[in-house]
């Protein structure tokens, strides 16, 4: 984080007030939008604020990175009575890495939108993405506990929308969203029954007053039913094993930037959530945390990681492989978070940031190699490496990455997870990192198999090469995983001093 300390990277009037900015201008520019004249302009605008969310939330880390915790109040009330934005370390690693994300998705949007999606509805597909985009910013930057969820329901109805409209190409996706739709509501009503029984026990909706407030309240059933409840309904957001139901569907059947964008994305911002609270309004020391991080979360998440890469590896269409990698992936950030340590901390954070880069990557050369012959299935990527070198170049270096191959990011961060497991004896987490990154090379191996090593099917559709604006964001993600992989210093850097903003203690790594 120091690293950014000397850099003004906006002007003061507008960094001061960032934290709502990246709240604010999505929506304003999501109303706009509504009316805008066709797909093509209204692709422009999402663009813009995209564009705009990245700008802002650099010079916001800049910021946090000079003044520690960063609190924005509004409305003259001061918190904990009105309402507050609060970013220090650990939400800055998050607010860049969705802003970057909805970067990279909204350029591969232009041609895979133009597609899938009729034209008519095109101006309100992009107004339903950035209503999505500034709730999970919102997610990302409230202090306030309820806010949170106001957030969480802004970002999860807006997705339900987004992925409903892929029954243009694929009626499945009504049936995917209506799931997603169902499983979502129970997530997030665990979440606020949760809230109510802390607000009940505490009297503030505050996360900070909150957790000040719980000094002394750790034996109280009320409180320890409140983590209960919400530790169900983000883990239900967050796609935790065995609440990932709602996932492989819904990744599989919604339009492809959709699915681009939801996966490097949504899920991220509800396990930055879960670890808010576990870490930060409750206390990872107390009793009833250290059990349900060791004999709920951690199991959890193993299972997660060896079942979900088992299932991955028996599925027939790209998409569903790529989705049960996802439950597996979180699987890896869990286990990290359920350590309950710094490093532990930071191990997930590290490889929540690099999972996003690499499976935006994986989804987006696998949209856009459909673009043009609707293929999704992994008989259908047969001989597709000569096809579309550069797009299959690109979904190589993302495939290695989650395998964990040496210089690539995902090898790093899966290294960090190991460390940090061993440092707490759990020789057992680490045989599970070890055996799921063997099933991993069988699930990605099979569709490299199919891309490199063997002729297409006669009769089978052409695939193509990307167009030049998705080429430049595939390759810029798959160059990150790469660059990530030798020199990890900026997500290295942000996950530590997450862990460091939380816990206090210096991991003494990349600064």
């Amino acid at each position: 984080m120091n690293m950014f300390a000397n850099f003004h990277l906006a002007p003061e009037a507008l960094t001061h007030h960032a934290p709502v900015l990246l709240v604010l201008v999505p929506f304003l520019m999501a109303t706009a939008t509504v009316f805008a004249p066709n797909g093509r302009f209204a692709w422009g605008m999402a663009l813009l604020t995209s564009a705009f969310t990245v700008w802002m939330a650099w010079a916001l880390g800049a910021d946090v990175a000079r003044e520690g915790v960063v609190s924005y109040h509004m409305g003259g009330w001061a918190p904990p009575l009105g309402i507050e934005f609060r970013v220090d370390g650990l939400n800055t690693l998050i607010v860049i890495l969705i802003s970057f994300m909805a970067l990279m998705s909204a350029l591969f949007a232009q041609p895979a939108v133009a597609r899938e999606i009729k034209a008519e509805k095109q101006p309100l597909f992009y107004t339903a993405y950035q209503i999505c985009l500034a709730g999970l910013m919102g997610m990302s930057l409230t202090g306030d506990a309820f806010n949170l969820f106001v957030f969480l329901e802004i970002s999860s109805i807006s997705t339900y929308v987004l992925v409903a409209l892929g029954a243009t190409r694929d009626r499945r996706a009504l049936t995917a969203a209506f799931n997603y739709l169902i499983m979502g509501t129970i997530g997030a009503s665990f979440f606020v029954i949760g809230v109510g029984f802390l607000y009940a026990a505490t009297g503030t909706l505050n996360m900070a007053d909150i957790a000040e407030r719980l000094n002394g309240l750790h034996d109280s059933r009320v409180v320890q039913a409140g983590f209960a409840f919400i530790i169900v309904g983000l883990g239900l957001k967050a796609a935790m094993f065995p609440l990932h139901q709602w996932l492989p569907s819904a990744y599989a059947y919604a339009p492809s930037f959709v699915t681009v964008f939801l996966s490097a994305t949504a899920t991220k911002a509800a396990f930055y959530a879960l670890a808010r609270f576990i870490f930060t309004v409750f206390d990872p020391s107390w009793d009833f945390v250290v059990a349900s991080l060791n004999y709920v979360l951690a199991p959890a998440a193993c299972l997660a990681i060896l079942f979900c890469s088992f299932q991955a590896i028996f599925q027939l269409d790209v998409r569903r492989v790529l989705a049960y990698s996802s439950v597996a992936q979180v699987g890896y950030m869990l286990l990290g978070l359920s350590v309950g340590t710094a490093a532990g901390l930071s191990a997930g954070m590290f490889h929540l940031a690099n999972h996003a880069l690499l499976k935006g990557a994986l989804f987006m050369a696998v949209g856009a190699a459909a673009l043009g012959a609707n293929v999704w299935k992994v008989s259908h990527f047969k001989g597709a490496g000569k096809k579309a070198p550069l797009t299959f170049a690109a979904f190589t270096i993302a495939g290695l990455s989650l395998m964990g191959v040496p210089l690539t990011a995902g090898f790093l961060s899966k290294w960090r997870l190991l460390e940090a497991v061993m440092i707490n004896d759990w020789w057992w987490a680490a045989l599970v990192i070890g055996a799921s990154s063997f099933l991993a090379f069988f699930y990605v191996g099979r569709i490299l198999q199919a891309v490199y090593f063997m002729e297409p099917d006669e009769g089978a559709p052409e695939i193509k090469e990307a167009p030049l604006v998705i080429l430049f964001a595939l390759w810029v993600l798959a160059g990150l995983n790469i660059f990530f992989g030798v020199n990890p210093s900026i997500p290295l850097g942000l996950a530590e001093a997450g862990a460091h903003a939380v816990l206090g203690i210096d991991l003494g790594g990349v600064q």
